[in-house]
């Protein structure tokens, strides 16, 4: 039941200096620090466009793929891609952990609700499933600003053209 790719999410600093660096430095820079916004078909709200998605703007069924960002402790946004493009990892469901005060066992309960939609949404019971998921979830910087969302992403050893939803593997 173990995840292996847990993430918490924070504002990150870093980008407040890159901000800065850009305004001294002119617009080219500020286009490769912040890349161009994942764009949703109007009808479908599917990711038609690749680009940045802020993590506080995902939906199930949106795909992204692995980015810089897994290899800090937060993640402010994910590089969303359409679903029929190759991708690492699928987000298939959204809930909040209750509670005024940040729990010391933010992880646990994370992986604990991605862990129980897994099958429903895969179509496949995790122990035995072929596929893995990963939550990422509130870090207590981000609890303050009232952040509860965990966000749950199944993905496969290689990369997925298509949903992952009802793959019963």
């Amino acid at each position: 039941m173990s995840s292996p790719r847990p993430f918490s999410r924070i504002a990150i600093a870093a980008a407040v200096s890159a901000l800065a660096v850009a305004a001294l430095s002119g617009c080219s820079v500020l286009e490769s620090v912040f890349p161009a916004q994942a764009q949703r078909d109007a009808e479908t709200q599917e990711i038609a466009e690749a680009g940045e998605q802020d993590v506080f703007q995902v939906s199930v069924g949106d795909c992204f793929n692995d980015g810089a960002d897994e290899l800090t402790e937060g993640v402010s946004a994910v590089a969303a891609v359409p679903c029929a493009e190759p991708h690492d990892n699928e987000i298939y469901y959204l809930f909040d952990i209750a509670g005024d005060e940040f729990p010391t066992d933010v992880d646990v309960q994370a992986d604990q609700g991605c862990y129980d939609q897994f099958a429903t949404f895969v179509g496949h019971d995790y122990e035995t499933s072929a596929l893995d998921f990963f939550p990422i979830y509130p870090a207590a910087e981000t609890w303050e600003t009232g952040d509860r969302e965990v966000i749950c992403s199944v993905f496969d050893s290689v990369q997925t053209t298509g949903t992952l939803a009802g793959a019963a593997r």
